[in-house]
């Protein structure tokens, strides 16, 4: 399995399509946001010649209007590989999307389904009672010991309460079991590349991409999602291209402010890429610099 990570906008559709054609590999994406149909231009998606140049998967495989999470991810990733290996092909995943990319190479989910119901009460209670409350409830039902939990990080303790009330095992014994969790795709020796490039090079390039992807029509793109159901899916919504050119629609900033403000989210995005590439990622195979 070879797996082709970097930040936005570093080159990695047109390196790892070289890289799959020398291979006889299929490319699985990685993307979060490539899953859902009709976003095409705002994610910079494959287009139809590269897919055809080498079979491309985990691509427009949900509704705009539906959520897919990284639970939906792993199942339907595990399927695809399984199928490509099948085969006789090559797996090569590539994209930039944290915990996509990850469940690679670590167990990222612990299986754990929550009800809506009970995840309605939890937020209920941090509404009504704010982090205090939290620790009052997961000290009533998980005792002192949470182990690593943040307690300070209100997400992360709503969803250990959650987990701690739907398993009724505490915070310390949740987090033991998640990591005996054996390595995802053990069977399959791994090489990982990291792609990067200079910063100002980089730059150039996330600056040309956000022009590139308005006159492409990005706006007429948001347009015509916003009547699929767009704004009813944070995670398709809140994405870089999209929650600021519906601002743009919602008459929240002008024309140039929105291409300013792409550029900008776009450079931010890049910044914490690579802080998580050096954080949760294992030493790279192989590290290229582009030019």
């Amino acid at each position: 399995m070879y797996i082709i990570s970097g930040p936005t906008a570093v080159g990695k559709t047109e390196y790892a399509l070289q890289y799959a054609e020398a291979k006889n590999a299929e490319i699985v994406s990685c993307d979060a946001s490539l899953v859902y149909a009709g976003m095409d231009i705002g994610t910079a998606k494959p287009t139809s010649l590269e897919r055809a140049r080498v079979p491309h998967h985990m691509i427009d495989v949900q509704p705009v209007n539906v959520p897919y999470d990284i639970v939906n991810y792993e199942q339907s990733a595990r399927e695809v590989v399984a199928d490509i290996t099948a085969r006789g092909k090559a797996v090569l995943v590539t994209g930039g999307s944290g915990f996509y990319l990850k469940s690679f190479l670590a167990p990222v989910t612990d299986g754990i389904v929550v009800s809506t119901a009970v995840r309605a009460e939890v937020e209920a209670l941090f509404s009504e009672e704010g982090l205090p409350g939290l620790h009052t409830a997961l000290k009533a039902c998980s005792g002192d010991d949470w182990g690593t939990l943040d307690r300070q990080n209100p997400r992360r303790v709503m969803r250990a309460l959650e987990r701690c009330r739907v398993t009724g095992r505490s915070v310390a014994e949740l987090q033991a079991e998640f990591a005996a969790q054996p390595e995802p795709y053990a069977a399959y020796p791994k090489h990982l590349i990291l792609l990067e490039r200079d910063a100002a090079a980089l730059r150039e390039r996330v600056v040309a991409r956000a022009e590139v992807m308005l006159s492409a029509g990005l706006i007429e793109e948001v347009r015509e999602l916003l009547v699929m159901g767009l704004e009813t899916n944070p995670s398709a919504s809140s994405a870089i291209g999209y929650r600021e050119t519906l601002a743009y629609l919602r008459g929240e900033i002008n024309r140039s402010e929105l291409l300013k403000a792409i550029i900008q989210n776009t450079l931010h995005l890049v910044k914490k890429q690579r802080t998580w590439f050096r954080s949760q990622i294992r030493e790279a195979d192989e590290s290229i610099v582009l030019s």
